[in-house]
């Protein structure tokens, strides 16, 4: 193990500075971390909550002041302990961890679902810094499920980009899926880049329509992570390991392991499940 990795596998106590409720499911948490405040979008941390478990997060935002936020779904035992925390509580962190999203010039197609919109955002604000023209796809179940949206309409406003959103119930914008959205938009503007986040099966769907359109794509999976540096396997799909190989990957790293993406996952046990 090199000693850049043994420096960011090592556990340090962070303070939670503050807490944003984005939803009334989704919070975004606030903390002071040298090592999480040099992360790329993209790039996920280890967060342990004492007493409970340790659990994968992407990054959400990094400030100049080494201020790291994480964006977090009230979906699980440690997820829901996490959520009952305040500012001052503690919180276990290493990382950051895996690879990152490339930023392109250009045009950029970037599509959200859930808080998997929250790492794209940190992109978002990365891309319009290069003057990336951004069109940005979000969906969510209902509108008081959609994270950032007066942040990302910011962002594309300094990049005279578009944004447009989708909700299952129809509450907000087009009634229906986000990858909808992605279909009409690709039927109608060329992109030099699509950046995805979100369910596995969203990202699939996303994944035939770049290729039939022949756009160049990345896209962070998630899977179960338990090191977080490629060594339990826990977090494998087909010849690579999430942790260390992604989590962001390209249309031809997918298109290598496509009898599993899109279709199975490995359990907390290592058996293989549907996705």
């Amino acid at each position: 193990m090199s000693t850049i990795t043994q420096k960011i596998n090592f556990l340090r106590i962070v303070e939670i500075e503050k807490i944003v409720r984005e939803s009334p499911t989704v919070k975004t948490f606030f903390f002071a971390d040298e090592l999480s405040a040099q992360g790329k979008p993209g790039q996920f941390i280890m967060v342990w909550i004492p007493g409970y478990d340790e659990v994968p997060m992407s990054i959400s935002s990094t400030c100049s002041d080494d201020l790291v936020s994480i964006t977090v779904a009230n979906v699980g035992e440690a997820t829901r302990i996490m959520h009952k925390q305040e500012a001052g509580g503690i919180l276990g962190i290493r990382g950051p961890f895996g690879n990152s999203f490339s930023p392109v010039k250009g045009k950029a197609l970037l599509v959200g679902g859930g808080t998997g919109i929250a790492p794209l955002v940190f992109l978002a604000a990365e891309l319009a810094k290069l003057k990336t023209k951004l069109t940005f796809l979000l969906g969510a179940k209902t509108k008081e499920e959609l994270i950032f949206l007066s942040y990302i309409k910011a962002i594309i406003s300094r990049t005279k980009g578009k944004i447009n959103a989708a909700t299952e119930d129809g509450s907000f914008g087009h009634k229906g899926v986000v990858t909808e959205l992605v279909e009409t938009t690709l039927a109608k503007e060329k992109f030099d880049k699509i950046y995805a986040c979100g369910r596995e099966p969203m990202l699939y769907k996303i994944f035939e329509l770049s290729n039939m359109h022949k756009i160049s794509l990345q896209m962070s999976l998630e899977r179960i992570i338990r090191c977080a540096i490629g060594l339990c396997g826990s977090c494998t799909i087909g010849k690579y390991r999430v942790c260390a190989d992604g989590p962001v990957f390209t249309s031809n790293q997918l298109q290598e392991v496509v009898n599993e993406f899109g279709k199975l996952k490995r359990d907390f046990n290592g058996t293989k499940i549907s996705v």
